[in-house]
């Protein structure tokens, strides 16, 4: 079976899915693939509904999270669908189970405020405060991922348009687009930080470590929770706080949903719904705050008597 979960994550790497998701994905699936030989499972046809319920009531006993769990069950959902896709199998048997429902978060985001603080944290007069400068930049005008990120080379880069080139999941193809301070920063970093960053051996990668070779997914997130820290942010800084700010500052700004998807590069629109409801949160965070007639109300919703009804 291991040969199969192989096929799989070349499947994924074929796909351009990230280096971290196609970690996750052998770790989780090869971690089934050991309870099955511990049970004497030996071929992907032996496995059952009854079988998969044992696992899931398992990984509940040793205490893992239901969110982890829910991840597997969507992890082996996926690669049954490769499997029958294959035609190894006749129908998904991993769709048999159902994922232990977990409760809907808000995505966490910055305020303003908050990203003109991480903004003002790298030091701008070396050539790594240029990257990191340009980094924040970009991924918060373009509400990039974090693999998107990375894979960008110098020709993906159209300064004078303000946009660059990039290749989402399932590699597919969007624009991202960039406003005055991230072209600005670009320059910077282009013209100054670069060029000292770049080693003995040419690369396109447009972001460079200090060694000279691709920035890392790692390595962004690092400089961003670290960024976070100094700049004193309440929550930790990542790479996908930067997208969920881009998104929401969006809506809050009177963007339409679809746009935003557009940009986001979300295939479903339900997706991207979720971040109506964050700024409807804030929409009624202000009112209560700013409203003249507001300040004696509560947080919930308050019931009019019907006798005052209109």
């Amino acid at each position: 079976m291991r040969d199969l979960l192989e096929q799989y994550l070349n499947h994924l790497q074929a796909q351009n899915a990230s280096p971290y998701t196609i970690k996750n994905y052998g770790h989780d699936i090869g971690q089934f693939l050991d309870y099955c030989k511990e049970h004497q499972i030996g071929t992907v046809l032996q496995i059952d509904r009854p079988l998969l319920r044992r696992y899931l009531v398992e990984l509940d006993e040793v205490g893992y999270a239901r969110a982890s769990v829910a991840r597997r069950v969507a992890e082996l959902r996926a690669f049954g669908d490769f499997l029958v896709r294959k035609e190894i199998w006749r129908e998904n048997t991993f769709r048999t189970i159902d994922a232990p429902r977990i409760p809907k978060r808000l995505p966490r985001y910055l305020t303003i405020v908050e990203v003109e603080a991480l903004l003002a944290v790298p030091d701008t007069t070396k050539p790594l405060g240029l990257r990191n400068r340009a980094i924040i930049e970009v991924l918060y005008a373009a509400g990039l991922r974090v693999s998107e990120l990375t894979a960008l080379d110098l020709d993906d880069v159209d300064l004078l348009y303000a946009q660059v080139r990039v290749v989402g999941k399932g590699n597919k193809e969007r624009v991202g687009l960039l406003g005055r301070p991230a072209v600005q920063a670009l320059q910077a970093y282009l013209a100054s930080g670069r060029p000292a960053l770049l080693g003995k051996h040419p690369t396109d990668a447009l972001w460079l470590n200090h060694r000279g070779g691709r920035l890392s997914v790692r390595g962004v997130a690092l400089i961003l929770e670290q960024a976070g820290k100094q700049a004193g942010i309440r929550i930790q800084v990542s790479p996908h706080v930067l997208r969920h700010t881009f998104a929401t500052h969006l809506l809050d700004g009177g963007a339409d949903l679809r746009i935003v998807q557009e940009l986001l590069g979300h295939e479903n629109l339900v997706t991207t719904q979720i971040y109506t409801h964050v700024s409807r949160s804030h929409a009624r965070e202000v009112y209560l705050r700013s409203h003249p007639r507001a300040q004696g109300t509560s947080q919930t919703s308050q019931k009019i008597p019907n006798g005052d009804l209109p």
